[in-house]
């Protein structure tokens, strides 16, 4: 399991957000000094699409995004500890495809030139535990487009089970409708099996 603090107290509606750390990353709340790193990923063609999001033509696109980013309490940034530099968001969010209050989906994105470190994976892993460890939470769940393999790998090693495809699940903002492969973990599973920290 990754090492792990959580600074200040905090609930997913209250007034803050955990800090969350691992061994090369830090998780926190995105501020508005974010913007150039933000927008270097935020605007990138290969990176949206696949999250199923067009990328971004201007910086002041971004910063409007951005600005909602600094009050959520659902996404965070995922900050580079060595460069301090922010190399992409994830988020837990409710599942808007279960019934379950008690289910929550994870979303992330990644710098491409930040591709194939395991990043991602580790940053997945940390938002697991955190959402089983300190809040009310049954199960989480993950998605990804038939053509995300990045996506998949990611998902898998976090240790989710495929549940199955979701035929023409999303259309996206180009019009294009995509298959979505469903993946899930519930706590009591997370709990029994050791997730290796490797890439």
């Amino acid at each position: 399991m990754l090492k792990y603090c959580y600074e200040n107290k905090v609930v997913m509606r209250g007034e803050s957000m955990p800090v969350l750390k691992t061994d090369r990353l830090l998780m926190r709340r995105f501020r508005l000094t974010d913007l150039n790193d933000f927008y270097e990923y935020a605007k990138d063609p290969v990176v949206g699409p696949n999250a199923g999001w067009d990328y971004h033509r201007t910086r002041d696109e971004s910063l409007l995004l951005l600005k909602k980013f600094t009050k959520s309490n659902e996404i965070w940034a995922i900050e580079h500890v060595e460069t301090s530099k922010v190399i992409g968001s994830i988020g837990i969010h409710r599942d808007r495809k279960r019934e379950n209050k008690s289910a929550r989906m994870i979303g992330y994105v990644i710098n491409s030139k930040y591709w194939g470190k395991g990043y991602a994976t580790e940053a997945a892993k940390k938002i697991m535990e955190y959402a089983f460890d300190q809040l009310d939470i049954d199960l989480i769940s993950a998605y990804h487009y038939s053509h995300n393999d990045r996506s998949k790998r990611v998902i898998r090693k976090c240790g989710m089970t495929h549940e199955g495809v979701l035929k023409c699940a999303t259309v996206t903002y180009d019009g294009l409708v995509y298959d979505e492969h469903c993946y899930s973990i519930t706590k009591d599973e997370f709990n029994k099996v050791t997730i290796p920290t490797g890439v």
